[in-house]
């Protein structure tokens, strides 16, 4: 699951084992932690294995410790270490999440350290 972490929303993007699927926008969510919970709850009836990946950043911090009090798997990965295409300048929320989702799924996302743990 790729998730484009801010202040006020979280972008969520999912993509499922098979590697022909393309990763589904799932949409935005707020930032609380039960926000988080109904997510989760309802994609765990959807999935076996759940697996968060976003970028790092100051807001990333509650909901990685959040994440891990859950028992759940998450990739906290560096901005500069994610593969861009070239000339791929457009960013927004979707695209971002997507993108995470679809390298997440690749094997192809190097998660960092986080401060946190």
């Amino acid at each position: 699951m790729g998730l484009d972490v801010h202040k006020d929303a979280i972008a969520v993007a999912t993509c499922g084992p098979d590697r022909t699927d393309e990763p589904v926008f799932v949409g935005p969510i707020a930032t609380r932690e039960c926000d988080v919970d109904k997510l989760v709850r309802r994609l765990q009836s959807k999935a076996s294995r759940l697996v968060f990946a976003y970028e790092t950043g100051a807001c990333g911090y509650v909901l990685y410790r959040h994440l891990a009090d859950k028992g759940l798997e998450r990739l906290v990965v560096a901005q500069s270490l994610i593969p861009r295409k070239a000339g791929d300048r457009v960013k927004t929320d979707r695209r971002d999440a997507v993108q995470l989702a679809r390298l997440l799924r690749s094997g192809d996302l190097a998660s960092v350290c986080d401060p946190g743990d």
